[in-house]
């Protein structure tokens, strides 16, 4: 491969420098773990998304940060659906699947003038802790009200509404044990949350993964996807606006489709439009194979 198409995408953001970064790369053949683990390395995003159309005609998509290979990410799905759809590969209005190591993902682009993508993820949903780590309080600058476990790995906080979420420093160094592997810090909006496309969000967050070579990334869909069910319940309502309070702030509508599900709905702003030219990625159809047997 001489070169390939690449996209940088800033998801779950209409305006430029804001959202998530993630890369997308469309691949010719099945590129290997490795070759694919050095590029997001070096593109140095969240996540690097990589899309290869199989010999069947199904699309496989896979996700790596700079240190590993993550089995689900919600903003480079997103891209994933703006790359696809930039490059001709994904018609306006008709949804389709992508191959991922956590199932099928259905995504969908509107025909609207700015195209809002639909992404449709699993909610693996939380699991009680009864003792938060005893340093999470001094670290949050408040007791945490409720924590929990998930079978996606993250851990999960609930803050007061009077802890300055936007402001609070959370050094890389500072998390501990399984927390350092996804640790998403929520609460409910107050007045200064803004709103999302014209309607006040239901609650705020942020995530921190430095296990995963994620220092804090700033809109994180499988973090929203996660503990949205729980806002839902809280509110009695079928969906819910989430906001993230990040450095790169934006944010995304929240709806239950079906048990175990959650669509977010969002849009993104196409950054750089290129090619990248790194040859030996090599071939790996195995590596590739569980996702199209998914």
């Amino acid at each position: 491969m001489a070169s390939l198409p690449a996209l940088l995408i800033e998801a779950f953001s209409a305006e430029p420098l804001q959202g998530n970064g993630a890369g997308v790369v469309l691949l010719e053949a099945p590129a290997s773990s490795a070759w694919m683990q050095g590029l997001a390395s070096s593109l140095r995003q969240s996540e690097t998304a990589f899309l290869w159309r199989d010999p069947r005609g199904a699309w496989l998509l896979r996700w790596f940060t700079p240190s590993c290979e993550v089995p689900l990410c919600g903003h480079a799905t997103l891209a994933a659906a703006l790359g696809l759809h930039h490059w001709g590969r994904l018609q306006s209005e008709v949804p389709l699947q992508l191959w991922t190591r956590s199932g099928g993902l259905e995504v969908a682009v509107s025909s609207a003038e700015l195209p809002q993508v639909s992404v449709t993820l699993p909610s693996s949903g939380l699991i009680d802790e009864p003792e938060p780590p005893s340093y999470l309080g001094p670290l949050l600058g408040g007791a945490p009200l409720r924590y929990w476990s998930s079978p996606l790995g993250y851990r999960v906080v609930l803050v007061a509404p009077d802890v300055p979420l936007e402001q609070l420093q959370v050094p890389a160094d500072g998390l501990q044990g399984e927390d350092r592997n996804g640790l998403v810090v929520m609460q409910a909006a107050h007045d200064l949350t803004p709103a999302l496309a014209g309607e006040p969000c239901d609650y705020q967050l942020r995530f921190f993964a430095p296990g995963l070579g994620i220092d804090e990334d700033p809109v994180t869909g499988s973090a929203h996807a996660l503990v949205a069910p729980w806002w839902m319940q809280r509110l009695q309502r079928q969906s819910v606006r989430g906001w993230q309070a990040s450095h790169r702030r934006g944010g995304m509508l929240c709806e239950a489709v079906h048990p175990g599900c959650v669509r977010l709905s969002g849009t993104g702003h196409l950054l750089w439009d290129g090619q990248i030219h790194a040859p030996g990625c090599g071939a790996d159809p195995l590596g590739w194979q569980v996702l199209s047997s998914s």
